[in-house]
Parts: C-alpha cells; sequence; structure tokens
C-alpha cells in the first residue's frame, strides 16, 4: 500500500486536501460546499462514499464550509482538538455525537496504517493545527494558515517525502493591494499567513534529499499569482542548491481544481 494524495482546492476561498492508502481514505478540511467537494473526489477517482473519515485543522470558513454536509450526508467521523469542536458548533449544524471525536495537538493518531501527527501553528483560529502523514517509511506534511514557521514547526515537519506547504501573498502586492491597513497587519502578522519568501525561507532549512515534491498552497487570489508564487519559491530554492526541475519539483495548486494523485 502506497501514500496517495491530492490537493482538491487551495487558497482563500477553500481548502480541502484528500490522502489515501489502502482501504483507509482521508479527507482533511471541508472548506467548499458539499457538492464542490463530491466534485472534486469525483474529478481523482475517488467515490465520496468510500471516505473514511474527515479531519479539521482550524474552524475558519475556507475550511469547514461543507464539513456538516459531507459528515451528515456520508455519515463520516470528523476529528479535531477540543477547542476546535467549541468554535465550529454553531457554524457546521448538528452532527450526531457518535461521529464526534477528539484529536489533540501534539498527538499521533493511527487510522488504517496512516500514523498521523498533529501540531500546533500559529494563526488566529482557536487551536489551529495541522498533519503530517507516515506509513512504511514515507512522510507527507502538510503546512499551511501560520503567521510563521517556528523552529518546533520545523523540527516536526522536517525532511518529509512531499510538503503541501503555504506560500499565501508576495509582500509588495499586499502592502499596495487594497486591503485596509488592519487586513494588511493581519496578514503579515504572527498569526497570519507566510508569505512566498518566507515559505522558501522555511523549506531551505526542511527539505533533504527525501524530498521529491512541494506543492505551494493556500495562494491568496488578491494579493499572489501562481506563477509569481512558483518563481519566487523556486528562485530561492535554487539560490540555496536545490536542483529544482531535476531532483525536486514545484507544483502549483488551485481553488477549483484538484492536482493529480501523487504516490509518495
Amino acid at each position: 500500500m502506497s501514500l496517495r494524495f491530492s490537493v482538491l482546492a487551495s487558497g482563500s476561498t477553500g481548502n480541502a486536501f484528500y490522502i489515501e492508502s489502502g482501504e483507509e481514505k482521508i479527507l482533511v478540511d471541508a472548506g467548499l460546499s458539499g457538492k464542490k467537494i463530491e466534485n472534486l473526489l469525483h474529478q481523482v477517482h475517488v467515490d465520496p462514499k468510500d471516505l473514511s473519515r474527515i479531519l479539521v485543522t482550524h474552524e475558519h470558513s475556507d475550511h469547514i464550509k461543507g464539513l456538516g454536509i459531507m459528515a451528515r450526508r456520508y455519515k463520516l467521523p470528523i476529528h479535531a482538538n477540543e477547542k476546535t469542536w467549541e468554535a465550529m458548533e454553531g457554524q457546521i449544524g448538528k452532527v450526531p455525537l457518535d461521529q464526534k471525536f477528539h484529536f489533540p495537538r501534539e498527538s499521533v493518531q493511527t487510522f488504517g496504517g496512516i500514523d498521523v501527527e498533529s501540531f500546533a501553528v500559529s494563526h488566529d483560529a482557536a487551536d489551529p493545527m495541522f498533519f503530517t502523514f507516515h506509513q512504511d517509511g514515507k512522510k507527507a506534511a502538510l503546512v499551511t494558515d501560520l503567521g510563521y514557521v517556528s523552529e518546533r514547526i520545523k523540527k516536526t515537519v522536517e525532511k518529509a517525502d512531499a510538503y503541501i506547504f503555504e506560500a499565501n501573498h508576495d509582500v509588495h502586492m499586499l502592502r499596495m493591494g487594497r486591503y485596509p491597513w488592519s487586513v494588511k497587519r493581519r496578514i503579515l502578522g504572527d498569526v497570519g499567513h507566510v508569505s512566498n519568501e518566507d515559505s522558501a525561507l522555511a523549506l531551505t532549512d526542511i527539505i533533504d534529499d527525501n524530498t521529491k515534491r512541494i506543492y505551494l498552497a493556500h495562494l491568496s487570489l488578491d494579493n499572489n499569482m501562481i506563477d509569481l508564487a512558483n518563481m519566487s519559491v523556486s528562485n530561492i530554492l535554487k539560490e540555496r542548491g536545490f536542483e529544482v526541475g531535476s531532483r525536486l519539483e514545484v507544483h502549483d495548486t488551485f481553488p477549483e481544481k484538484p492536482t493529480s494523485m501523487y504516490d509518495v
């Protein structure tokens, strides 16, 4: 059994990530309508009826918009930490008690042979956390929605085979853009989002020869562009001696279409 995943949707308008191994099929976040999530899953040849569970990173609407619908429609267990459950309780509708499970941050839970490690991030949510996925020596790391990449996070996610890593904004575009200063300050701050440059600099500290792919995620529609993010991150990695384009591939993600399924 191999670890396979697709970034179903990524960006400020909605986020969903799918990862599987054998019969275990995990949806992480459901930040689009139930209908859109179903369509995205079908595009990567996954039947929503086959999903095993949903993991939740935090309660912002671009991560839980379709959570209640998907859970009720397919009778899926939802796993989130205690503070996230409290914060999203009024946003997702009624969920039966036997579908509610706690997944504390800084812990490991095993689902169908996939060891899932949760870790806290700095973001303006109740208790945001993201995940690394381990199986048979392979590791994939999902790392978005963080104001900065701490040394603790770097240690947790280092040496992964594949990264889904935030490159939210270009600092110049954000500073010159239409957002009010209060929003700009929030995005640029320690509980906001990571810029293209900061993403690349963090990646240079954590990737190694095992790393084959980096997916740039959670790009802002207003303050970034896909080509700009890819170029900015790739150039910094190349300057630091990484063989981008040969041993290491930098891939894009999209707000409304999934990436191809990748075997880690």
